[in-house]
């Protein structure tokens, strides 16, 4: 039964192979940072007001110069259509129906075009190498597809170290060894509804997005090589790309106030905070933890953050500490592997649900009136302790 966005993830398991389902549930090295991103949420607790009169809430939620329908979006997510039929065309339909902003990730392996015939209001979200001529390709083929928001992923310089995704089988690129072939034969499902009708549809998948041009098959070894050179990516670079594109910009990754105060004085629209879902540098800071001082920094920049977000109670505690808005993303591609776009829409639907409910139970109209006071760190009461008896 699927009653909240936690539930997706038993669910999926039995659905996806082993190699796939580590692939999306792990993280880097001790998982510190990725438990982290979600225990942080237990150090607060929301202190509700009564009596309000709060018939007709909203959550809608401004950003970046628009309106939308709720104050959370779908993350980037890579190889999206390995784990569900057509992953990343089903996210972008259903957030598009939604009214919530979905960001293709650049290590997808759908073309981008095709994603944005699917939703006009997608974002891209780029890996780039520090490379000026790729940097310039990439950023020409993504205006020319219809983007206007370049999301330029910043923790990715070097490769991590991801132990748990090797423990289940799970490399890039992807290798067809006995193990792998016996976890695939025994997921028929995921065998004959995802990856027999992806291949008979357009062939063994290939890293679409990643330059300007197409990429390697997931299973070759030059994916190795596409995924590396990262190391000289830097703030000319983010100056480089700023000339260049004329659309909002937003660095995803940072978790220092230093960075965001540099991405505002270049001129960034946005950013994201973020540990890459514990997926990079173990024992990272969340990026809620991060909220305060990044919000002292970022002046009207748009603060967005992500990272162990599940439940409506978390997206207003993140909004409290100062988000603008939010983004989740393993939830969504785990429901995506079990209902495609319908069970999109559905986790979807849940987290507004929440949401809605805890604004009312807060004793709030709408977003906007999600402030600090709303919150208490958790084992911290209003009062002083009694005084024992003598």
């Amino acid at each position: 039964m699927i009653l909240n966005l936690n539930d997706f993830e038993p669910a999926a398991r039995r659905r996806l192979p082993r190699p796939l389902f580590g692939y999306i549930a792990g993280a880097a090295e001790t998982s510190a940072a990725f438990r982290d991103n979600a225990e942080v949420f237990n150090e607060f607790r929301l202190v509700p007001n009564v009596l309000r009169g709060v018939e007709g809430r909203s959550i809608s939620r401004r950003l970046l110069g628009r309106d939308w329908a709720a104050p959370f979006g779908i993350a980037p997510m890579g190889i999206a259509a390995l784990m569900a039929l057509d992953g990343d065309v089903v996210s972008a339909r259903a957030a598009a129906r939604a009214g919530i902003p979905y960001v293709l990730s650049g290590s997808s392996l759908t073309p981008m075009e095709r994603v944005f015939e699917a939703n006009p209001d997608a974002w891209f979200q780029a890996y780039l190498p520090g490379e000026e001529d790729r940097i310039r390709a990439l950023v020409e083929r993504v205006r020319a597809s219809g983007f206007t928001t370049l999301v330029l992923t910043a923790d990715t310089a070097v490769l991590s170290n991801r132990e748990n995704n090797r423990r289940a089988g799970f490399s890039t690129p992807l290798k067809f060894t006995p193990r792998m072939i016996w976890d695939f034969g025994i997921r028929p499902r995921w065998v004959f509804g995802t990856f027999l009708r992806t291949l008979l549809r357009s062939g063994m998948p290939h890293f679409e997005n990643s330059f300007a041009t197409r990429g390697a098959p997931i299973v070759s070894r030059r994916v190795a090589r596409d995924f590396g050179r990262k190391d000289h990516l830097n703030w000319d670079h983010v100056r480089l790309i700023r000339d260049l594109w004329g659309g909002q910009l937003v660095l995803k990754g940072l978790l220092s106030a230093g960075d965001v105060a540099r991405a505002r004085g270049i001129g960034c629209e946005g950013v994201v905070l973020s540990n890459h879902g514990g997926r990079q540098l173990d024992h990272a800071i969340s990026g809620m933890r991060a909220l305060p001082a990044a919000r002292a920094e970022a002046g009207d920049m748009a603060l967005m953050v992500d990272g162990g977000l599940r439940r409506g109670t978390d997206v207003i505690k993140a909004l409290a500490l100062g988000a603008d808005f939010v983004f989740v993303g393993r939830p969504f591609l785990f429901a995506a592997s079990l209902g495609g776009e319908a069970a999109v829409e559905r986790a979807i639907d849940i987290l507004r649900e929440e949401i809605h409910r805890d604004l009312g139970l807060l004793g709030l109209r709408e977003t906007a009136e999600i402030s600090p006071e709303i919150l208490m760190p958790a084992g911290h009461g209003p009062f002083p302790a009694p005084a024992k008896m003598v």
